[in-house]
């Protein structure tokens, strides 16, 4: 033993070893507050927009199927922060957040402004006024299958940039955003010089303001509602800023009447005549019916609106599921599509140097469908059970054997998954 231990309680003297419990994982609202100041100082408005935007865009992507408004449970954790413990970067984020709010939430952010002005200094651009839309543009290919968006916006303020807001919109698949981008000033107008003279063309055409942004809020409307949710990086950092911009252009939902009778008649017997004119076989007939079905139900931009993409939708994902081709129709499908997509994209007045490329597609992605349409794990319930009656050489105008056998197929069914279970 040690002169100098003798005597002590064991211990004494040693450094002891702090005992910590488990660390706290930082909230999205903390790691907001820590960024914060770097916005509370002299930055140009919209970057200040752009940064509270990337954090709403990260609060609404990360969030889980069952959080529905991520968003605003994000701004009610900054604000609780940023007034429990009050600063200048607090009172930055609030303001910030407050120019790309969230529907609904304006009330409560204002509310915070002004508790947090009669204590802090706030950012320099606090007072700046918002930016104005002045022009408005659209470019849309030939087959109406892509549309690029374009809002000029100016401001008053000096020391603030004025920009283009971009938004691409594809509608294969459903109508959806798929990219929003800040541009310079003007950028509409060099869209052309930035395409290659032999993609699709595109032409921009200046449009209503009014017109342009409630086309974007009606198809951000649209893209919000798919899971998962879209991760393009340039779409979630300005998503909220986007919103903002053209909320209160949202219209309402329109209607999607069916296509009338007499009009589907009457493109059945236009196609007939222009492309059998010596009689077309019942396959044919049939075939041209589904094509018809398909753009009425899917082709977001008309029944006649398609392009190579919607082609390959159609060949390799609808088809397969949903449709049970006798081998009639299966041996006349594609020679009749390739007529279809000629005469359809003839009447919506197309440059016969742009309908190639879509029935180009029909061979391209033929040899897909004709490996997927027999894989029966990939056939829908519906197709399933048609393919069931012509199994069982069912009459499909006998509703009472019809009936009968979907009960029996149903029956089966449960009673497989109560085995399997």
């Amino acid at each position: 033993m040690s002169p100098k231990s003798r005597g002590r309680p064991a211990g004494r003297g040693r450094p002891q070893r702090k005992r910590h419990g488990p660390v706290r994982e930082l909230r999205l609202s903390d790691r907001v507050l820590r960024d914060a100041p770097t916005i509370a100082g002299q930055v140009d408005v919209l970057e200040a927009e752009r940064w509270a935007s990337g954090w709403l865009g990260t609060a609404w992507v990360q969030a889980g199927m069952g959080e529905r408004e991520p968003e605003t449970t994000l701004c009610l954790e900054v604000v609780d922060r940023a007034c429990t413990r009050p600063s200048p970067s607090g009172y930055a984020a609030v303001a910030a957040l407050r120019r790309v709010a969230p529907a609904g939430e304006e009330g409560m952010l204002d509310e915070t402004l002004a508790i947090l002005a009669a204590t802090q200094p706030g950012p320099s651009w606090l007072g700046a006024p918002g930016f104005t839309p002045v022009r408005a543009f659209r470019a849309t290919d030939v087959w109406d299958s892509e549309r690029v968006l374009f809002i000029e916006y100016d401001t008053t303020d000096p020391h603030a940039t004025t920009h283009t807001l971009m938004a691409q919109i594809l509608e294969p698949g459903g109508t959806m955003v798929t990219r929003l981008g800040i541009l310079r000033p003007g950028a509409a107008q060099h869209w052309d010089d930035l395409r290659e003279p032999d993609e699709v063309p595109m032409p921009v055409v200046e449009q209503p303001v009014e017109a342009v942004l409630a086309e974007l809020a009606a198809a951000m409307r649209q893209t919000d509602m798919y899971w998962p949710r879209p991760d393009d990086e340039d779409y979630v950092e300005l998503r909220a800023l986007a919103w903002a911009r053209c909320r209160r252009y949202l219209p309402d939902w329109p209607d999607a009447p069916d296509l009338p009778d007499e009009q589907r008649q009457e493109l059945l017997d236009a196609f007939l005549a222009d492309q059998y004119p010596d009689r077309a076989a019942a396959a044919v007939r049939e075939l041209a019916d589904l094509f018809i079905d398909y753009g009425d139900g899917y082709l977001t931009r008309g029944v006649l609106a398609w392009s190579p993409a919607w082609v390959q939708l159609f060949l390799t994902d609808w088809l397969p599921r949903k449709a049970f081709l006798d081998d009639a129709q299966r041996d006349a499908l594609a020679e009749t599509l390739r007529r279809w997509l000629r005469f359809a994209l003839h009447r919506r007045h197309v440059d016969p140097q742009w309908i190639e490329p879509v029935v180009a597609a029909v061979d391209e992605h033929l040899p897909e469908y004709e490996a997927a349409i027999d894989d029966e794990t990939s056939w829908g319930p519906a197709k399933q059970i048609a393919a069931e009656l012509a199994a069982r050489g069912v009459d499909l105008t006998d509703k009472t054997a019809v009936d009968a056998v979907i009960s029996e197929l149903n029956a089966t069914r449960l009673a497989q998954r109560l085995i399997d279970g």
